[in-house]
């Protein structure tokens, strides 16, 4: 098993255990109007901060589509540059909610889960600022392998206003 994901795991056991697995931090609040047929197909990870479930990744995507039960499948995929190998892991996500709000919980192993919280979105769905249930956790996801500079200092400044140390986000190359 790859080490990102052996983490992954223990971040979401602990989730459970502390009882944060759909909490979200303060000052951060889930985009509402969502569609999530407009939200599936694949995202590029333009910028996160650093985890050692996704250290050492370049070219990382996240591809949602829909199951069968009307959950999300998900599966995240990413170069690991050290290892010279594509590293991939398959979740399912839900809501939390209601179905028109951006708070999902993704899980990659069995009940364990954690919160997914789409907190800015174009209205386009070309671009989206995510978080999970703490700060420690920050994505910028695009349609594409690049994101206008404009939006990108949009969600830079967004996240630092709610509280994300933006000085930390690692750019991967795509």
């Amino acid at each position: 098993m790859p080490t990102y994901i052996k983490w992954f795991y223990c971040i979401c056991c602990l989730s459970l255990l502390s009882g944060c697995t759909t909490g979200k931090p303060n000052n951060v609040e889930p985009i509402t109007h969502f569609d999530v047929n407009r939200y599936l197909g694949q995202w590029y990870e333009i910028a996160r901060l650093d985890h050692s479930f996704e250290r050492s990744l370049d070219q990382v995507t996240a591809t949602y589509s829909l199951n069968p039960d009307k959950s999300i499948k998900v599966i995240n995929r990413g170069f690991n540059i050290t290892d010279q190998q594509w590293q991939q892991a398959q979740g399912k996500a839900k809501f939390v909610g209601q179905p028109n709000i951006g708070h999902l919980k993704v899980s990659f192993f069995g009940p364990f889960y954690g919160s997914y919280i789409i907190f800015a979105l174009e209205k386009d769905y070309s671009a989206a600022l995510v978080s999970s249930y703490n700060y420690d956790y920050l994505w910028v996801l695009a349609r594409d392998k690049t994101l206008s500079p404009k939006v990108l200092n949009k969600y830079l400044t967004l996240a630092k206003q709610v509280g994300f140390d933006t000085d930390k986000l690692i750019y991967p190359q795509q």
